[in-house]
């Protein structure tokens, strides 16, 4: 693996270098362990580029396992999702790909010799009924009446749980610890539970699955991970992490570390709620363009790189913050404008005809493909006698706030091309133009007027005969609420102009010059293509983010 070189140092560098500067360890190993229950998000990425991006700073490994203990929300696609998410984003795990439930012999002879110490029994309370057991955090919990059972007793009635002999919700393991203890989590937490659901893998062999507390900090240990890196929901937990490795004599004892997740505003990266937002068709599925999904925003036309800068960016810390999504938009924008090629599209077409050029005029103009890199080199673009400009860059009156906009008795420059004036309009009857008559200057391709006439407008163009018709997919925020993991109704706050559809037209040497992008259309923004939608003579381009920075 290649070593980033914007990876930011942070306070688990400080912890690592302590402990190699001791021997604690000679080398680091860190892992990714997500659950394959659903598409990888933008917090997720931030977990991807610390991990492996620790890994390679310290020239150690980064493995993969997929924490897939719970067969009910768990599929193969998410597995391969997952995977192609961090190879897309620049990373490569080490060795093969891990599963918790390679482990699911070991884990299961790790929860025997806790029932023979005397540190876990099986409980037959239902879950309501162990809620309730539990206690608060202002009052302790109380005893399990089948706490007491024999280590005997919960050695027969765990392999009866395995042989499928009780129900699904009938019985569990606990852990036996202290229901009396300050800290919830170690109130005789669940290890074990019954689930009949078949599994991704390994199918019906197995009935009963270990808790992620149980099996995580053990496959930890199985696979020799020195530094385990979780978020801050994790830290109370780290306490259990620890019992649990002190009490099955394992020979190998990671150490876990908390760092604060991503809040970004107006983003949600609940998994469950954005199972919401697939399961109800509010979104396109997992991957539609205003999900803050991995491959949600590789559709919209963000960039591994633009994303592991924002992680850059954003850093490492264990205090708790909400970035603004300008954050995320502007490292997009810096990216594209650097290596977006440009393109001409008119996403509100109104049609102008040039009065002194004869019908049928054709003519190539060069252009190129980005204004300050040569290397991208220049395509050439068909002027011909109708033309389509913008509806909204034409208005019969100019106000103060309207000074660069086509206009009567002014000339105005087509991007790269000629100056015009417009003569004229024809409208239908309800008043609505639906044609501009103008006239061009022959002498000012690439340059200005004779006579010392400067022209400063400039507008953008297509050929109404040469193009390509096209839909350009304009997203903005999914959500109008700044945080809407706190709304008290997620579907309410869905952002009703999240998606604004327009018909347009965009230069025909796009099917023959350019791959799907994203790049630049002219005064519009950045945009890639979408393929799930897109076709030879019908193009559909999704915008990635505006130009410049929403007001809003």
């Amino acid at each position: 693996m290649k070593i980033l070189m914007n990876y930011r140092p942070n306070f688990i560098n400080h912890i690592i270098d302590k402990d190699l500067k001791s021997k604690k360890h000679t080398n680091v190993r860190t892992r990714f362990p997500p659950e394959p229950n659903g598409y990888l998000h933008i917090g997720h990425a931030k977990a991807i580029c610390l991990n492996f991006g620790i890994a390679q700073y310290y020239h150690g490994q980064c493995n993969l396992r997929f924490d897939d203990t719970n067969p009910e929300k768990e599929h193969k696609e998410y597995v391969e999702s997952i995977k192609y998410d961090i190879q897309w984003l620049g990373f490569m795990w080490h060795g093969d790909v891990h599963y918790s439930s390679d482990y699911i012999e070991e884990l299961y002879d790790y929860a025997i010799k806790l029932i023979k110490k005397g540190l876990a029994y099986v409980d037959e309370l239902s879950i309501d009924e162990i809620k309730k057991y539990r206690g608060t955090l202002t009052r302790s919990g109380k005893n399990s009446p089948y706490r007491s059972r024999s280590i005997k007793e919960n050695l027969i009635y765990f392999s009866k749980m395995r042989n499928g002999d009780f129900l699904e919700g009938k019985a569990c393991l606990r852990a036996k610890i202290n229901m009396a203890s300050p800290s919830m989590v170690m109130r005789d937490p669940v290890l074990y539970r019954i689930k009949y659901t078949p599994h991704h893998r390994i199918g019906k062999n197995w009935c009963i699955y270990p808790t992620y507390d149980f099996s995580h900090c053990i496959s930890d240990a199985i696979e020799g991970i020195t530094h385990s890196l979780c978020t801050l929901e994790f830290q109370e937990n780290r306490i259990l992490y620890n019992w649990i490795l002190n009490n099955i004599d394992i020979n190998t004892h990671p150490a876990q570390y908390e760092f604060s997740r991503l809040n970004l505003k107006y983003i949600i990266t609940s998994k469950r709620k954005l199972n919401i937002l697939v399961t109800k068709n509010i979104v396109d599925g997992w991957d539609d363009p205003r999900m803050p999904t991995i491959s949600g925003l590789r559709r919209r036309g963000y960039t591994a790189r633009s994303i592991r800068e924002f992680c850059h960016r954003i850093g490492i810390s264990k205090q708790e913050s909400q970035i603004e999504l300008s954050l995320l938009e502007s490292c997009i924008r810096a990216d594209l404008n650097k290596h977006a090629p440009r393109l001409m599209a008119v996403i509100n077409p109104m049609k102008i005809i040039i009065n002194n050029l004869p019908v049928g005029y054709e003519e190539k103009i060069e252009m190129p493909n980005h204004p300050n890199n040569s290397d991208m080199g220049v395509r050439h673009v068909i002027f011909s006698q109708e033309i389509f400009i913008d509806r909204f860059d034409f208005c019969e009156i100019l106000n103060n706030n309207e000074c660069y906009k086509l206009t009567f008795g002014q000339e105005i420059r087509l991007r790269y091309a000629y100056v015009i004036k417009a003569e004229g309009v024809k409208k239908d009857k309800n008043g609505n133009i639906i044609c501009i008559y103008c006239s061009y200057d022959p002498f000012t391709l690439h340059k200005n007027p004779v006579g010392g006439r400067k022209i400063t407008r400039v507008i953008h163009w297509v050929s109404a005969t040469r193009n390509i018709s096209a839909e350009f997919r304009l997203y903005d925020k999914l959500f109008i609420h700044p945080n809407p993991a706190v709304a008290s109704n997620l579907i309410a706050n869905i952002n009703p102009n999240s998606l604004i559809i327009s018909q347009g037209v965009v230069e025909e040497n796009i099917i023959h010059s350019y791959s799907s992008g994203p790049y630049q259309i002219e005064r519009e923004g950045y945009f890639i293509l979408d393929h799930h939608y897109s076709k030879k003579s019908y193009l559909v381009f999704n915008r990635t983010v505006t130009l410049k920075e929403s007001k809003n």
